[in-house]
């Protein structure tokens, strides 16, 4: 099959291809008419229809996914498989196991400077409730704070499973794009303009998503910028949902600025946090929502009525790896460290790819001069530079222009990667 014969077909339906499922009937269109706008408004996800063109073909390497290539550590599997052998299999606590309620708390007061006695302080564990990663509190956060027809501002190139969950509860989501300076220069750096956060701002808005340090971009907000927004927030009565999942995952210091070092205790500020990321737990599907304890019992409704709350022996492995995983994410972060300098001299080396070196998070946001259709040029890498990329026009706008290399992985096949991309580049890009 030709190129742009299978780019057809996976543009069309990207999952019905990966399931060899005929295109669409009569039959089938009037079923989709009869379900809900919003489950048939949620967006198909641009990553996973290159994940699902490439996946498989011989030799690839892939860097489309946000994921590394280390399983979980071993104390992670051996903690789950010895409550399997006890017999923990029933139904549990909506927000999780007492024992890892307090072990996400120990762990917070250690990196986010609480003490963890305090009993009317930001860390006590009714301020936290396990869910089945992070995209499940995600989409908690979303149903705390707005419904039908409600506008959240997403600053953008932003993940895309933002605005999918938001527009699936049926809100609005509201891209205000941020803007790289200095595009081609070492000093380039990605900035959020908070005036223009301000001027998206409507009688509609509920709240303001906050992925800080971010996906796809490495940016990360300076306490400056989310004391801004702090106050942006307190001015218009608006909830903050901070995704700050890779606030560990810093090149300089022990870890990102959080909102948790300029909110007080009536600040509407609500958490996503998750194992997958530090440690490389994405398959096992193990996060958590912090809010104010006083939306704890709502939380749990809601966790009782999507999934009835998340397998014991994940959490008794999640607790493991909160309590003994230091090692493992320093090991993580020293790959990390690696793997994104070679890969950022390789492309900056070249003259024609321009990006921000990520001072956070394990992404290069990169645009390649002359092909401003990353689509088709995440395509045409896996034809020809056996590369697997994630097209930036899957984050929405800003980043329509870039393409996502997420560099979580053996710094040997980084540089491998690297050495494909520069010879393409050479040879393509004249």
């Amino acid at each position: 099959m030709k190129i742009n014969e299978r780019r057809v077909m996976t543009s069309d339906a990207a999952t019905s291809f990966e399931l060899g499922s005929t295109k669409a009937t009569p039959e089938s269109a009037a079923f989709l008419a009869a379900v809900s706008p919003e489950s048939r408004g949620a967006p198909e996800s641009g990553i996973a229809e290159l994940f699902n063109y490439g996946r498989g073909r011989q030799g690839l390497i892939p860097l489309w996914v946000g994921e590394g290539d280390l399983a979980a550590p071993s104390f992670v599997a051996e903690a789950a498989a010895r409550s399997l052998s006890r017999g923990e299999t029933f139904y549990s606590f909506q927000g999780g196991v007492p024992e890892l309620r307090e072990a996400i708390c120990r762990y917070m007061s250690r990196h986010y400077g609480a003490p963890y006695e305090a009993t009317n302080g930001p860390f006590t564990a009714d301020r936290f409730s396990v869910t089945t990663g992070g995209i499940h509190a995600l989409q908690i956060a979303v149903r705390l704070t707005c419904g039908q027809g409600d506008e959240v501002i997403v600053p953008t190139p932003a993940w895309p499973n933002f605005q999918g969950v938001v527009a699936i509860a049926g809100a609005v989501p509201v891209e205000v794009p941020m803007q790289l300076e200095g595009a081609g220069t070492a000093d380039a750096a990605w900035t959020l303009d908070i005036a223009r956060i301000e001027a998206a701002i409507t009688p509609r808005t509920r709240a303001l998503i906050i992925n800080s340090p971010t996906n796809p971009t490495g940016w990360s907000a300076s306490v400056d910028e989310l004391r801004a927004l702090r106050d942006l927030a307190r001015h218009r009565g608006l909830w903050i949902i901070a995704d700050e999942i890779y606030g560990r995952i810093v090149y300089d210091g022990a870890r990102a600025p959080s909102f948790h070092d300029v909110i007080e205790a009536d600040d509407r500020v609500i958490f996503i946090h998750t194992l997958s990321k530090n440690w490389a737990m994405t398959g096992l599907r193990l996060g958590w929502i912090e809010a104010p304890p006083a939306l704890g019992p709502t939380i749990a409704n809601l966790i009782q009525y999507s999934t009835s709350g998340v397998a014991v022996p994940l959490q008794r492995g999640a607790a493991a790896a909160l309590e003994y995983g230091e090692p493992f994410i320093a090991r993580q972060l020293e790959r990390f460290r690696r793997s994104r300098d070679i890969l950022c001299q390789g492309l900056a080396a070249t003259g024609k790819v321009h990006f921000a070196r990520p001072t956070a998070a394990f992404y290069v946001f990169a645009a390649f001069a002359g092909r401003p259709d990353t689509r088709a040029l995440a395509f045409t890498l896996v034809e020809e530079a056996n590369v697997g990329v994630a097209p930036g026009s899957a984050f929405g706008q800003g980043g329509q222009t870039y393409v996502r290399l997420c560099f979580a992985r053996d710094p040997n096949q980084v540089a491998d990667a690297t050495q494909r991309l520069v010879r393409w580049v050479e040879t393509a890009l004249t």
